[in-house]
This record gives C-alpha cells, structure tokens and sequence, in this order.
C-alpha cells in the first residue's frame, strides 16, 4: 500500500448553509385521495378556484320568498330571516349559499330538515358532508335511495323525506352529478410544481448563497496546512454572516488566494409567465367567471367584458334554477306545519353585471322595436 507524502495536501469539503424543507402541496399526491379531498384540496391549495367558486355564491344573488296567502306572508318572513342553519348559521339565504358552494365543489348537495317533533315546527337547517352519502337505484329506475357510510359501512338514512338532495350535471354514467372542478386536479398540479419552482428559485436567488474558495500556492507549506486554513476561513466567514444577521458589519481579512462568488448567480431563471397564463385560462375557462371579476389583467374589450358578463349570467340562472325547489320545499314544508293550505313562490333579485345605463338603453330599444312592430302589424 502507498503511503501518502507528507507534501500532499487533505481533501476538505466544508459545507456552510442549512438544511432546507421542500415546500410541497396536498395536490401534488391527489392521486392518493378521495374526491371530495381532491376537491377540498384544490380550494386550499390554488386561490384562483377559491375565488372563483366563493364569487359564484356571492353573484347568484339574494331572494325573496313570497307566500301566495298573504296572511302567513309574515311568519314566512320571520322564518326565513331568523331560521337556524347549522350551529352558526341563521337564515334561509345562509342555508342556500352553504348548499351551492357544497353543489359547486362536490357535485352534489345534501340539506336536512330538522323538525321538533313535540311542537311540530321546522327547527333548523343542516348542510351535510355529501362525501358521506350515496345514492343508488332501488327496484326501479326511478326509485331513489340514500346510504351514509358514517360507520364505514352504507346504511339506509331514516326519514329520507327530510333530506334535500341535489346533483349537478348529473348524467347516466354519473348519476350523483359531477363537480364543478372536474378537469382541474391535473392543470392545478402542474400549476403548482411551477409555483413551487418559482418559490425554489427565489429562495436561492433571494437568499443569496456564497462559494468561498481558498487555492493554496505551490509552496509545500501551504499545501500542507491548506485544510487547517480552509476551516479558518470557513469558521470566519460564518461568523461574519452571522453578525451581519444581527445588524453588525464585521470585515473578513484573510491572506492568500481566495476566491469569494455567488452561487446560482450566472443562471438564468425561466420566464414562467406564458405557461402560468396558459393555465389559468384553462381554470377559467372551466369555471366561467370574466377574468377581470378576479384581478387578472388580461387585455380583453369592452365588448367582449359584456359577452363575458353575459355567458356568466346565464350560468347563474342555472345555478338558480338548481336552488329553487330546494329553497321551495323548506318554505313549503313551514307552511304546512303552519296549517297554512297555501304555497310559496321565490323571487330573485336581478342579476347586475353590466352598466345600468347601457341595460336602460337596451330596454328603450327593445320597446321602440315593440311599437314599430305594433304599427306594422295595423
């Protein structure tokens, strides 16, 4: 075996920096999850889904239940506004945006009637966690039945009168419907791994990195003492890093060859913008909100702002017309335990996306179009 000479130096590898975690998000392993977690994770996890779903809610608008009996007019109203949903909810226009933000996420909406048996009277309302319920055919088509899997097993629910259930786009192959977010687990993946790039990279261009390289000269000497110098220079360097955490500006003075760089500093990061557009158009595309509803400056015109206005106003009298006979048979069903032989109606308030002036001018037009009509036809 050779023996080393007395005049070549140690190799050294001094490392100074700490250990970093790697930021990683739920949806990176939605593989592994359930869909109503998918869904739930999303939300978390990609803001521009969470907006987009909260301001559908906001945007269907407000409503007002109408008796067709004037006389209970005022218990209905008294309940609507004062009826408990939940453990911190109260009012029939809370219960609505709880069930369609459920609908929206999930697919599919589940609500309950609690009643008071002894004074026989509605007590409250309760959103249920549909990830907990399923549905299935009974002995025909059209026979409905809802399971729970509380207990990890499905069992039949007790009084499947009182439950309210919905389903959105529900179809022969996805008879429980299907959600709004369906598409976006694999875009928002993606969408995160560059997300957490860009967060990787500033964090090593921001928090800057130091190579600091100590090359002895030929002397014999120095070669043989190189790695005592070079932990010399290591334990300086850090303390002098280190007071300058703390405010202090501390010099480092070393004698020698050595070279000081940044490292990463001759990369170049790539330009994320295209592709991170590129994305987002796909997210809302598939949830129908104008890109100017969100903060997103995208050059767009004023007639295209309007066609957007219009394409989510029909979309929100989908999602109305999906409400309206849940909210009628909670009304309905008060009445009734009111004694009342009378029915409700729902009226919603108009939906305002556009200028007051320019639907103003469109209704002069439409009703100048009418009295032209009306002369031609004499």
């Amino acid at each position: 075996m050779r023996r080393k000479k007395a005049c070549e130096p140690e190799s050294a590898s001094v490392s100074m920096g700490r250990s970093e975690e790697q930021f990683s998000y739920r949806i990176a392993h939605s593989a592994d999850m359930l869909d109503g977690e998918i869904f739930d994770s999303l939300r978390e996890s990609v803001p521009i889904i969470d907006a987009c779903i909260e301001k559908i809610v906001r945007l269907t608008g407000d409503f007002r239940v109408v008796c067709e009996d004037e006389r209970y007019q005022a218990e209905l109203d008294s309940f609507c506004q004062g009826v408990e949903v939940g453990i911190s909810g109260k009012s029939i226009n809370t219960f609505a945006d709880m069930y369609l933000d459920s609908l929206l996420t999930h697919g599919k909406a589940v609500g309950r009637i609690v009643t008071d048996p002894t004074q026989l009277c509605i007590k409250g309302l309760f959103v249920g966690d549909p990830t907990l319920y399923r549905v299935c055919c009974g002995s025909d088509p059209l026979d409905m039945r809802i399971y729970g899997s509380f207990s990890g097993k499905l069992m039949p629910i007790s009084s499947p009168h009182k439950l309210l259930y919905t389903t959105l786009n529900p179809s022969p192959k996805n008879p429980e419907g299907v959600s709004l977010l369906r598409g976006l687990p694999a875009i928002s993946r993606v969408l995160m791994r560059i997300y957490d790039c860009i967060g990787q990279n500033f964090e090593r261009a921001g928090n800057v990195r130091y190579a600091v390289t100590y090359k002895p000269s030929s002397d014999s000497s120095d070669r043989v003492f190189a790695k005592e110098r070079a932990m010399a220079i290591a334990k300086e360097w850090t303390d002098g890093m280190n007071a300058s955490r703390n405010g202090v500006v501390k010099d480092f003075v070393s004698v020698g060859d050595i070279d000081i760089r940044v490292i990463g500093a001759d990369n170049q990061i790539l330009d994320t913008e295209v592709p991170v557009r590129q994305l987002l158009e796909q997210i809302v595309a598939k949830l129908s909100i104008p890109p100017f509803l969100l903060g997103l400056n995208w050059s767009t015109t004023e007639k295209m702002s309007s066609q957007q206005a219009d394409i989510l106003t029909s979309e929100l009298e989908y999602y109305r017309r999906l409400l309206t006979p849940v909210i009628k048979r909670v009304c309905d069903t008060f009445l009734r335990l009111c004694g009342a032989q009378t029915s409700c109606r729902i009226e919603w308030a108009n939906i305002n996306l556009q200028d007051e002036l320019a639907l103003s001018r469109a209704r002069l037009y439409n009703a100048q179009a009418a009295q032209l009509e009306e002369k031609e036809e004499k």
